[in-house]
């Protein structure tokens, strides 16, 4: 997970290894794609649907390799999608407090959280919109109908990578920023993901470089819900479109709003936070 201030000194010898014997991932290699692609997707605001489509399309394609690379035996059991999605968190773009009011005319506190929450939910919902297209189109052809779990993968990847980014920067804006190191800060949004709630640094091992059994088992099964969420992608004409954005932009909200009610609770009492 990089940001703005730490991104030319990040160490990619932090990226860890995913666990996991045969289904093992050597990042830099299988992953080095498929980690830009997210970043890239998740980095910049206001990105036109012609640019979203074609990376969320390149990203499928880069799946499909990084699927056969490593053996995968498939996207359902999940663990194969933990490992990835593990292996790419420290690279997402995350920026800090100045960058942010930088980035959004000045806002502070609750208005700037706000203003990240509704950027945040128009992503997914445009990355759910593409995405349903695209499956949508892919029903309409049979023989193509193989791909379509790729780009549901892919759109999971994407979405998560952006809520991920979206618990790091309230941190920011609510002066409870994620200690550690890059991998450390990453693991640690992560496990907030994939618990729906903020990060605690206060927790046992959850400012770690590794995930734990238990949050391990918290990701895989976030991600497969929200994998199972873009299943309803897979419709005829533009149904599976309007059900990804809707669901996603629901989803997203829904997120947003739980952590910022949890961090600004944190923040109470602080002056250094504006209201």
């Amino acid at each position: 997970m990089t940001s703005e201030a730490d991104r030319p000194a990040t160490d990619p010898n932090e990226v860890p290894s995913p666990a996991g014997g045969g289904h093992g991932l050597a990042p830099g290699e299988a992953h080095g794609e498929v980690a830009d692609l997210v970043g890239r997707l998740t980095e910049r605001e206001g990105m036109d649907t012609a640019e979203r489509r074609r990376l969320l399309g390149r990203l499928t394609l880069a799946l499909r390799r990084t699927a056969r690379q490593t053996r995968s035996s498939g996207w359902r059991r999940g663990r194969w999608l933990a490992e990835l999605f593990v292996s790419i968190a420290p690279r997402i773009p995350i920026r800090d407090l100045s960058t942010l009011q930088e980035h959004h005319y000045g806002l502070t506190g609750d208005r700037l959280a706000d203003d990240l929450i509704r950027t945040a939910a128009k992503a997914t919902t445009a990355v759910g919109a593409v995405g349903g297209a695209l499956a949508a189109a892919e029903f309409a052809a049979p023989p193509l109908l193989l791909s379509a779990p790729a780009q549901i993968v892919a759109e999971t990847l994407v979405v998560a990578a952006i809520e991920v980014k979206l618990i790091a920067e309230l941190h920011e804006v609510y002066g409870v920023p994620v200690p550690g190191t890059t991998v450390q800060r990453a693991m640690a949004c992560t496990t907030a993901w994939a618990r729906q709630r903020g990060a605690d640094p206060l927790t046992p091992g959850s400012m770690t470089a590794a995930l734990g059994t238990a949050a391990k088992t918290a990701l895989r099964r976030r991600l497969m819900r929200t994998l199972g969420r873009h299943l309803t992608t897979l419709g005829p004409f533009l149904t599976g479109a309007v059900a990804g954005g809707a669901l996603n932009r629901a989803a997203t909200l829904r997120l947003g709003r739980a952590v910022q009610e949890e961090l600004r609770a944190r923040a109470q009492g602080s002056p250094d936070i504006p209201r």
